[in-house]
């Protein structure tokens, strides 16, 4: 049995338009609107026939919706649950997409009180955005995490048997517990990633191009998360600004301590810390979360 019929998607990027295909491969019975703010997404989409119809305004997108997914920057989140709030069905289910839950989960409160909200983050993605970017297997063996309210009532099994349904791993916690989690292990290589581009990019005069000529596999691997959505990431970090400020300062406590041990030639301390996050990675690969493709499977 289907845990809903109708589905409204506000927000036709990456995100919002895998949630579109994946739906129409394994529910392919649901009725699918999409709503984008951007005219050219929107002629995107209908193009590309990602869903059955694709509204000019949120409000008319969810008039009819069991559920109503928000793909939007999490910024954008109380705006535009206050678009939908009147013509949103009494018994429609939200829910989001965003990196960050506290906030969200504030912020949908607000706009929408009284409603049923199950904030989501599916931890899927990649450094591409715009609605031709997405696929349907994105979603495919990985986690989405569901941080439902206190009075959500029976929402939430109906949104984790959604996500189930398109092939993710579901897990619950509370927002909180979310963002600190997500702060470390997204938010925070986010911001190292996009910092030290950022200095390369500086450096580029200084060394006549050669930084981005002689790029290597760590290099270029920081570009690749550093070339991911500035709006939303931006909006991540202010949303989630305690846990990220939390982990920043830790990590740099960490790296003096790196500093320490090279300054001084302690290699014993040098080589502890390598065997300890190379078996990391091996733990990311043996819980399928990656796999051990040389070059990370690339094609060369």
């Amino acid at each position: 049995m289907l845990p809903f019929a109708r589905v409204s998607i506000i927000g036709l990027g990456l995100i919002g338009s895998s949630i579109a295909r994946a739906v129409r491969q394994h529910m392919p019975t649901v009725r699918l609107t999409g709503h984008d703010a951007d005219p050219q997404v929107r002629a995107t989409a209908d193009r590309l026939q990602l869903c059955d119809d694709i509204a000019d305004s949120a409000g008319a997108a969810v008039t009819d919706a069991e559920l109503v997914i928000l793909c939007v920057p999490v910024g954008a989140m109380e705006g535009v649950a206050r678009e939908i709030a009147d013509d949103l069905p009494a018994d429609a289910v939200v829910s989001d997409v965003g990196s960050s839950k506290a906030g969200v989960a504030t912020a949908l409160r607000a706009a929408l009180p009284g409603r049923p909200i199950v904030p989501a983050h599916p931890v899927a993605g990649t450094e591409n955005s715009g609605p031709e970017a997405g696929f349907g297997s994105l979603f495919h063996g990985r986690w989405c995490i569901l941080t439902p309210l206190e009075d959500s009532g029976s929402a939430a099994p109906r949104v984790r048997a959604f996500w189930e349904m398109l092939g993710a791993q579901v897990e619950e916690m509370t927002p909180e517990h979310h963002d600190l989690v997500l702060a470390v292990t997204s938010h925070l290589p986010h911001l190292i990633a996009y910092t030290i581009v950022g200095t390369a990019s500086d450096l580029e005069e200084v060394t006549r191009s050669e930084v981005i000529k002689y790029s290597a596999g760590g290099f270029r691997d920081f570009t690749r998360i550093a070339a991911s959505d500035p709006t939303m990431w931006r909006d991540v970090f202010l949303a989630n600004k305690e846990a990220v400020l939390e982990m920043l300062q830790r990590f740099t406590e960490d790296l003096t301590a790196l500093q320490r041990a090279i300054r001084w030639g302690d290699g014993d301390a040098l080589f502890d810390l390598f065997t300890r996050t190379r078996a990391v990675r091996r733990s990311i690969i043996e819980q399928g979360q990656d796999d051990a493709a040389p070059d990370f499977g690339r094609s060369h």
